[in-house]
């Protein structure tokens, strides 16, 4: 059973802090107007502008900010200025706090951590643009329509075109998931939010192929791939492979995955590129992959 934030109305507030690495001012500046424009009230955290060494600032810097934001009934959502790392600095502190009065965590990458936390505790959260998506691209950019859409309360449902790597069939389950350095990272933790029966859909930056391949296997080893209802591979950027090995990375997870028989879908529009689709972690979903691509709906 899940827990859904309520939904926003106009006027409703939206915390912005930075619960990792630290951001470049101009991209929170930028993204006020963006928030406001859909009629929502932007509020600038203390330390989101922070630096400490590659962070926003101290632990306990940042662990203010959330815990003010998570406190204010006003606030209606919270989001993540940006990724990075340092998201899991915070989890043990702000797990008893997140269910008195849930709020919606808005980001990705590095926030996949804050994610696995909420539906952890049977709370959806939203995989979706930050700042600086909101400051760099126009305001009207379909993912950040879809964004503002779904704190509304809408439901989108979004379709990719096929790939020939894309195994076909139609689920419905529990949809989760992120950046997989950060979700391998809490394997076998309490906050681990991959459950058997999960649709799963994975992305990353800046990892090679047999780092994929490792944190796969350790998916593997551990029970998770084969007890998924389906799986969703999005964008895997800004790596290299060894072409000794003559595989990229589709090839790679294809090989993975080879020996079970639910859905994949390939090539999904999730990640760091500039269509990076918000997804409700925790909602239930229906996935179809066949002959003219993928389809994603929540239901």
């Amino acid at each position: 059973m899940i827990t859904t934030p309520r939904h926003l109305a106009p006027g409703d507030r939206i915390a912005i802090l930075s619960p990792a690495s630290s951001i470049r001012h101009e991209y929170i500046d930028n993204a006020l107007p963006v928030i406001e424009r859909y009629g929502f009230e932007p509020v600038v955290m203390p330390h989101a502008k922070g630096a400490e060494g590659s962070f926003s600032g101290s632990i306990d810097n940042r662990l203010a900010d959330f815990k003010a934001a998570l406190a204010d009934p006003t606030v209606r959502a919270i989001m993540c200025s940006r990724g990075g790392y340092g998201a899991v600095h915070l989890l043990d502190e702000l797990s008893p706090l997140i269910e008195a009065d849930p709020k919606w965590i808005i980001g990705f990458s590095d926030i996949s951590a804050l994610h696995s936390l909420m539906v952890s505790h049977g709370i959806a959260s939203l995989h979706a643009p930050m700042c600086k998506h909101l400051a760099l691209m126009p305001a009207d950019d379909p993912c950040t329509r879809h964004l503002f859409a779904i704190l509304r309360g809408e439901k989108p449902e979004f379709t990719t075109a096929a790939h020939p790597y894309n195994r076909p069939g139609k689920v419905q389950g529990q949809i989760v998931g992120g950046n997989m350095a950060v979700m391998c990272g809490l394997i076998g933790s309490q906050h681990c939010f991959i459950k058997p029966g999960s649709i799963l859909f994975i992305e990353d930056i800046g990892e090679e192929v047999y780092k994929i391949e490792r944190m796969l296997y350790q998916l593997r080893l551990s029970g998770v791939l084969a007890n998924l209802k389906a799986l969703v591979v999005g964008q895997f950027t800004e790596y290299h492979y060894d072409e000794r090995n003559s595989r990229n990375m589709y090839d790679m997870i294809q090989s993975m995955v080879s020996d079970y028989s639910y859905p994949v879908a390939y090539n999904f529009p999730i990640g760091h590129v500039d269509m990076n689709v918000p997804i409700i972690e925790g909602a239930e979903a229906k996935l179809c992959v066949d002959s003219n691509g993928t389809s994603l709906k929540f239901t």
